[in-house]
């Protein structure tokens, strides 16, 4: 077993302590031991770290997970001192700067050759492989939504109706992987300009910005908004628990991110950390395609019956993503989102 640990969790004194000797002693040669950073959803994270060890008992595998924008500070503070072992499912705009950096270690994944090519590290050496992707969407209470006499949006730009100022929740494009996806995708769909333009005008919409991209969809869910700007795979489980949420995939297009894989350079496990690599691309691939929409082999998505034309529906809205634009331009983009908005920002716990 293994624990998923937050860094800035408020911890008992037993998980404190587990949490301070797992750092005190994550660079020494542990045979068989892993330390795994990632910042995907936290109930995926629990999912595929349990299959990964059901299918490699002899490997222990402690977990720290962050949303997206906390943990690339972190390791971008560790970087002339390396923790972690393996990253596991970071922001491919993301990811991309700490390649630069030279974070990574060089390891060309057995499968590679079998998935999308969208997916694989286009420089040489390979350091770093995608295994499953998401977009942006729309989760929308249509049960608030009738209370209140709010018409269902269509499109993106349809948010910036005044109709529904303080009806909206949002990811904070700082904090979280979803919240840039969504920013820099209206930058690419609108131009900068218009894109611009239009988040003052969704910002005076939005009621809170929140350091999750699950939580303005759970936000929806239970009626604290009827609007949450959000991810498909949570808008599915929200869906499937009963909530009388419709999600909306809006005309315009959406953008979407890749969550890839590494091992950190200086690991102590460079051969558990290729495995877990590899099982990334193998049994790994066939579990993602059990609850993501977007996966680098899609012939592994299993479609769920309840949400007929959905996958198609996703996949033929994404857009044309630069993932190294959107990189290379994160800091840019972020400091300016901020200076103009972060006022709504929900206090980070």
């Amino acid at each position: 077993m293994f624990k998923i640990l937050t860094s800035k969790h408020p911890l008992s004194s037993v998980v404190a302590a587990s949490f301070l000797a797992l750092f005190s002693f994550s660079t020494s040669s542990y045979a068989g031991e892993l330390l795994v950073y990632s910042s995907t959803d936290a109930d995926n994270l629990k999912y595929y770290m349990e299959e990964f060890q059901k299918d490699n008992p002899s490997i222990k595998v402690n977990v720290v997970r962050e949303s997206t924008g906390t943990m690339a500070a972190k390791l971008m503070a560790e970087k002339d001192n390396p923790q972690a072992d393996f990253l596991f499912e970071m922001a491919a705009t993301v990811a991309l700067n700490m390649e630069a950096e030279g974070m990574f270690h060089e390891y060309t994944p057995k499968g590679m050759d079998d998935i999308d090519q969208r997916y694989v590290d286009k420089t040489a050496p390979v350091t770093w492989v995608g295994n499953y992707g998401w977009a942006g969407c729309i989760c929308w209470n249509r049960i608030e939504a009738e209370n209140l006499g709010l018409p269902k949006p269509k499109t993106w730009a349809d948010l910036a109706n005044p109709i529904y100022k303080g009806h909206i929740s949002m990811p904070n494009p700082a904090s979280s992987g979803t919240g840039y996806l969504d920013v820099s995708s209206w930058i690419q769909i609108m131009g900068k300009e218009k894109a611009w333009k239009y988040m003052d005008a969704l910002h005076n919409n939005v009621a809170v910005y929140t350091h999750s991209g699950s939580k303005p969809c759970k936000q929806a869910g239970s009626g604290e908004f009827t609007i949450g700007i959000s991810w498909p795979g949570r808008a599915i489980k929200i869906i499937k628990a009963g909530a009388p949420i419709d999600m909306i995939i809006p005309e315009e297009g959406i953008g979407w991110e890749m969550q890839v894989v590494a091992i950190m350079s200086g690991t102590d496990n460079l051969p558990d950390a290729k495995r877990l690599m590899d099982w990334t691309l193998g049994r790994g691939m066939s579990l993602f395609g059990e609850r993501q929409s977007i996966i680098a082999d899609p012939s592994k998505i299993t479609k769920d019956p309840q949400l007929p034309g959905f996958y198609d529906e996703v996949q033929a809205k994404l857009i044309n993503n630069n993932f190294v634009w959107a990189a290379a331009n994160k800091t840019r983009i972020v400091g300016e989102w901020k200076k103009r908005y972060d006022g709504k920002t929900e206090p980070k716990k």
